[in-house]
């Protein structure tokens, strides 16, 4: 029988809270399956013709809920929520655009006929407006072949929040 030492029984809990942590990771990472079965097939099916307004719409809702103060922000709570790379191209004075990518915006964009990106357009316009303190609106390219989204924000100074 061997005993072990207090070091050992400490460095044994670290590798058993590390196992922990990457089993916790691996259960919460999101199926592309069951994913796109509610947001690409019943949301559809739900909202009918009306689906890419009302789900701009719930995009802006969403980030009323979860207000980020920066674009590096708007970025984590993308990669969080499970949907896409979103990376910030340019912007200037007006205008900010970011792509949004990765396995499964690729995926819902080859695999999924009527797949839409409303919900995150207007997650990010909503974001960029509280930031702004003006009117934003987002303007979505899908790039079918690249499997990518770009997601334009746009807002006018003089259109200020009251």
């Amino acid at each position: 029988m061997s005993l072990h030492t207090e070091e050992q029984l400490e460095q044994q809990e670290q590798e058993q809270q590390t196992q922990t942590e990457c089993d916790d990771t691996k259960a919460t990472s999101i199926p592309y399956f069951g994913y796109t079965l509610i947001r690409d097939i019943l949301l559809t099916d739900l909202l009918g013709k009306d689906a890419e307004q009302i789900l701009y719409w719930s995009g802006k809702n969403i980030a009323r809920k979860f207000p980020l103060h920066s674009s590096d922000e708007i970025v984590n709570f993308f990669s969080e929520a499970g949907w896409g790379l979103l990376t910030l191209v340019k912007a200037d004075k007006q205008t900010i655009e970011f792509e949004l990518s990765g396995e499964m915006v690729k995926r819902r964009i080859h695999e999924q006929v009527d797949c839409s990106f409303h919900l995150e357009g207007g997650f990010v316009a909503q974001q960029i407006q509280q930031q702004k303190q003006c009117i934003a609106e987002s303007y979505l390219t899908m790039k079918e072949k690249a499997g990518k989204v770009f997601i334009t924000v746009k807002w006018d100074k003089k259109d200020t929040l009251t």
